[in-house]
């Protein structure tokens, strides 16, 4: 399996490129900004963007949406519950940071349990673990899951935004996430991997 990562953005958010390495088709998760760098290291591998895969729909993870789209023609998926966030800047947090960003609207809308099919050899199924957003999703593939602003290394994701819920992104969390082995890797939207294991025994909100 194709996984590169970058760091983008004033936010530092993790923007992973996953996919194929038979067919070198990937998805290009939360690319929440520098659409520009993501295109170039697209073309440097060799690479083809199918998919813009945003794990919810705040500023900070689609604010590339549009660069790479347009750059890749990649279609862009989300969960139907933070879809209107991709096209309201008031609803994705732009214009409270003083700008009107928007993406374009949703190729597809994701629902818990969906698969999503790159290439030949990568499957990712959509895990919905609302909270953090109300459409905040997580995506696992074989012992990996890319776990959004869901969970840190030794933290949790922000519930006092509109839409967030601080008990039901623990709830989520304990019953979709810790149901996992503790092998199982977890990709941030913020911040260094972690395990299941890791945050099961040390992380304080758990």
């Amino acid at each position: 399996m194709i996984l590169k990562g970058l760091e983008i953005n004033t936010m530092g958010v993790n923007c992973y490129i996953v996919g194929c390495e038979e067919t070198k088709e990937v998805a290009v998760i939360d690319p929440g900004g520098n659409p520009r760098g993501i295109v170039k290291l697209l073309e440097e591998e060799g690479l083809t963007a199918v998919y813009i895969i945003n794990t919810h729909g705040h500023i900070d993870h689609i604010g590339g949406n549009r660069g790479v789209k347009e750059a890749t023609g990649a279609k862009v998926l989300i969960h139907e519950g933070d879809a209107k966030m991709l096209v309201n800047p008031v609803s994705n947090f732009s214009l409270l940071m003083g700008s009107k960003v928007t993406s374009p609207a949703a190729d597809q809308l994701l629902q818990d349990g969906d698969v999503i099919k790159i290439g030949n050899t990568v499957e990712l199924e959509v895990i919905h673990t609302p909270g953090h957003s109300p459409g905040g999703i997580c995506l696992k593939t074989g012992d990996i899951i890319f776990v959004g602003d869901t969970l840190f290394q030794g933290s949790i994701g922000r519930t006092d935004f509109p839409g967030g819920s601080h008990t039901q992104l623990i709830k989520n969390i304990k019953e979709r996430l810790l149901c996992f082995d503790d092998e199982v890797v977890c990709y941030p939207g913020h911040g260094p991997a972690t395990t299941i294991g890791f945050e099961r025994q040390y992380n304080p909100f758990l």
